[in-house]
Parts: structure tokens; sequence; C-alpha cells
């Protein structure tokens, strides 16, 4: 043990500059989804692939491999937060040495051009414009994936960069135990008489009444306001960049309060995580998040669980009807029942929770048909399209509802998408575990103290970064295994009291 206090600080201190570098990127990315001007996307494409290339060799760097050696020989206590770090540094050391440093920079600079391509063609619907951009980025992630290594299944290697350990056979096995009975609760809820629906509510809500009633929630739930902020973008996002900045976005629609207030709670859920990281970690594998199934139950939670609850709705009544006098003549069950309508929709992001994990079947099944080579970018429109009758029983009208609405491709984002469903089960199998551990949370949520369940998600999830692997952090904290029977016996709960 006595090289690796040196050894250790000086990853420590390499940690920390990547971490800074890191939050430099972020910040461009933000930027250039809120402010940035339509002229600059290929400047913007330059600067953010200078700085991953800089991240990328300071990360690779030889010295970084003796410096891990010197560490692991040193043999620290397995039990030990140092050893724990040590594994994930590993890991993450061993993959990006595989990735030279011009692909990452390609692939840094094809994603931003992809990304400004994309708005337009979203805008338009003109999925051709944004076609070569898809093959490019689907080019470059095949050549990392091969790079990486796998064993004749490349999206594997997308996908451990994103959730570790998860296979894609594993993922589509448990989406395969999913989609019917999804697809028989949301059957079940497409039948209810007198259908509740978000159409109900139609009125004028303004913009600035929308702002002011979210920035008076954010407080109330936890998220500091004084380090983070909240604007607009295309595609609603939460970047934590570091200690004390976090940045969400979120769009609205003055003709439905719900996407905007629906919006932040998630991206909020995101940001409670990021404040939750210990500050004295940063740069070190304890002050990041476990993996983005584990980052999205965190959203999913604060959305679905905590905003579409009857305490929610009942605790802000008189709030919101003062916030927003057309809602005058409804009442908080009303609006219950509107904001867990499940209907058919086209658009993912503002789909209700029974048929939003359809949404991400759909799309984890093409992806991994893109990435095989099965489907040709130019048939993801059509496909799209049929399979998307196929789950949710609807025509898909134009591409910018269809296979152009998500930012994700754009990014290079492979392997992203399973991750939502993960969250949504972990979330709810949180939910239930939160419940059974602290007797006393219905009552605090219904007088609209969340400082209980902030505290109990602090101490369960937030506070171990990634000291463990996603699914040994859901064991520790819920005491069982991942297991999609909680999020599938809420969602059969709550449909039955959509229909009473």
């Amino acid at each position: 043990m006595s090289d690796l206090p040196v050894a250790y600080q000086k990853l420590r201190a390499r940690g920390r500059e990547l971490a800074l570098l890191g939050a430099t990127g972020g910040l461009l990315g933000w930027d250039q989804e809120t402010l940035l001007p339509p002229k600059s996307h290929g400047f913007r494409a330059e600067q953010s692939a200078q700085v991953a290339g800089i991240a990328h060799r300071l990360a690779t760097a030889p010295e970084v491999g003796d410096w891990l050696s010197t560490c692991e020989a040193a043999q620290p206590s397995p039990e030990s937060p140092e050893a724990a770090c040590l594994t994930r540094w590993r890991h993450d050391y061993d993959r990006a040495t595989k990735i030279p440093s011009d692909l990452v920079e390609e692939n840094e600079r094809a994603s931003g051009l992809a990304r400004s391509v994309w708005v337009e063609a979203r805008k338009k619907s003109d999925f051709s414009s944004f076609a070569p951009h898809l093959e490019k980025l689907l080019f470059l992630a095949r050549r990392m994936a091969d790079l990486w290594g796998h064993s004749g299944q490349p999206y594997d290697a997308l996908l451990e960069g994103y959730e570790p350990g998860w296979k894609t056979a594993e993922v589509t096995a448990l989406f395969t135990k999913l989609q019917p009975r999804l697809v028989a609760i949301a059957e079940k809820a497409f039948a209810i008489p007198a259908h509740p629906s978000r159409k109900n509510l139609s009125g004028h809500y303004s913009r600035l009444d929308q702002e002011q009633f979210l920035q008076n929630l954010l407080p109330k739930i936890g998220f500091d306001t004084a380090a983070g902020r909240l604007d607009t973008s295309t595609h609603p996002f939460c970047s934590g960049l570091g200690p004390h900045d976090t940045r969400m976005t979120t769009r609205y629609d003055e003709t439905d309060f719900m996407v905007s207030l629906y919006g932040v709670l998630h991206e909020a859920g995101h940001g409670l995580y990021d404040q939750g990281l210990p500050e004295k970690e940063l740069g070190t594998p304890l002050g990041q998040a476990a993996s983005l199934g584990i980052h999205e139950s965190q959203s999913r939670l604060w959305e679905n669980r905590v905003g579409r609850s009857h305490s929610f709705w009942r605790a802000w009544w008189s709030d919101l009807a003062r916030a927003f006098p057309d809602l005058n003549g409804h009442s908080w069950e009303h609006c219950w029942r509107a904001a867990n309508a499940v209907e058919r929709s086209f658009i993912r992001v503002e789909a209700d929770e029974v048929t939003y994990d359809l949404h991400i079947l759909l799309r984890f099944q093409l992806e991994t048909r893109l990435i095989s080579g099965d489907l040709k970018v130019r048939d993801l429109p059509a496909a799209w399209n049929e399979l998307f009758q196929k789950l949710l029983g609807l025509k898909v009208p134009d591409d910018s509802r269809g296979c152009l609405q998500d930012i994700h491709w754009s990014l290079g984002g492979f392997g992203y998408f399973p991750t939502y469903t993960l969250g949504n089960l972990t979330g709810s199998q949180l939910w239930q575990a939160a419940h059974r551990n602290l007797p006393n949370l219905q009552a605090s949520l219904d007088r609209r103290d969340y400082h209980p369940l902030l505290q109990w998600l602090r101490q369960n999830i937030h506070a171990h970064g990634r000291r463990y692997l996603a699914g040994d952090l859901i064991q520790r904290a819920t005491g069982k295994p991942l297991d999609p029977e909680a999020h599938l016996s809420i969602l059969e709960e709550k449909v039955k009291d959509l229909s009473s």
C-alpha cells in the first residue's frame, strides 16, 4: 500500500482535469442547444471536437496506465472506496485506449454537424437531408464497436458505454417479456369509458405563467436553483456540468401546460441526482452517476411516481389554479385523470407512462438492426412506421413525428434508448422500497414535504456514485435484483384506478 497514495493522487488529479474538460464540452453542447446562432454550428463542431480530443489524449496517456498498475499492485482492500475507483478507472482506461484520438474527434465533429442538420430536418420533416449524416454516424459507431471488441454483437460494445454489464441479449429478453404485458395494459386503458384526456383541459396557458409556476416548484422539490438554471431547447435535457452548475431545458406549449410541467419534473430528477453526487469526489468514479439507467430512474421517479400522483395534484391544486386561470371549473381529480390519461401518441417525450416503454421498445429494435446492418438507413422511415403501427396502433403522418423526433441518433447515441426503460423499472422498484423503509413517506408527500424522499435517494443512490454497478446498487437499495414486476404492478393499479 506504500505506493498507493502518490499514484492514486495523480489519478485523482488527472480525473479532475478530465472532469473540468468534460464540463467545458458539456457547456458547449448546452449553448448549442439553447443560444448558438444558426450559422455557428460548423465552428462549434470544431470546438467540441478539439475539447474531446484533448480529453481523450489525457485519459489514454501511458502514464495513466502506469499509475493504475502501481495502485493495483498495492492491492487496496477490495471493500475500500479506492478499490472501487481503481476498478472503474481500469474499465474506462482499457475502453478508451482502444479508440484513437483522431476517431474520437471525427465522431465529435460528425455529431456536431449532424445535430444542426437534424434540427432543420425535423422542422421540415425531411429525412433525406439527415440520412447521410446518420450513415456517417452509424459507420463510426460500428468502427468503434469493433475496436472496443464484442462477441459478434457490436451493439454490446455500444450498450456498455451507457449500462456497464448489460448485454443486448439480456435487454432483448427483458423487453420481450415486457412487451405483451405492456400492450395488454395499454389496451385496457384505451378501452376505459369516458376516456380521460389532456385535451379536455384545453385553454390558454401563457409561457410566462408556466415559467413562474415552475420556478416556484423546483426549490420545493429540493432542486437548488442557485446552482442550476432552466432554459428552452428543441429537445429537453439536463446537463450536470459539475458542482453547483446544473443546466436544464424544457419546451412550452401554451395550449398544454403539462408539456413543460412533466418535462421539468423529469429533467429535475436528473438534476437532483447531479446535485446529490459527492462534490469532494469530482473527477473520481465516486463523483459520477452509476449508469444512465440509474440516472433515468431518478427522472422517471420524480416525473411519474411523484408528479402524477394523487397527492401531488391535491397538494398543488390551489397553486396550479392560481397560476392558470383556465383551470377554473376543473377539479384536481379531473386534472389528475388527465395527467394520467393513456392515449396513443406519436411523440415519446410527451407519451404517458403506460405507452412510453412501447416507444422505447420500438427504438431498441430498430437501432440494433441499424447497427448490425440488417436495416438500411434509407429504409428506416418505413420500418419505423410499420413497427409503430404494430405497437401503438397509429399511422405515422410524417417523419417529424416519426424517426426524426429524437435527438439521440444525431448525437451518435446508439445504445442509449434501452436505458430509459431500465430506468422506468428501477424507478418503480426504488419507489416501493422507499415506501417500505419510510413508513411516514406518504404523509410527507401529501403535505408537499419532499425532503424525506430526496434524502432516502441521496443516501441509497446519489452518495455512492459509481462505487457499485447498477445491478448491485439496485440490490443494495431495494433488497432484490431488478424486476419488472414493481413497474408493471404500478401501471396495472393506475389503470384500474382510472377505470373506477
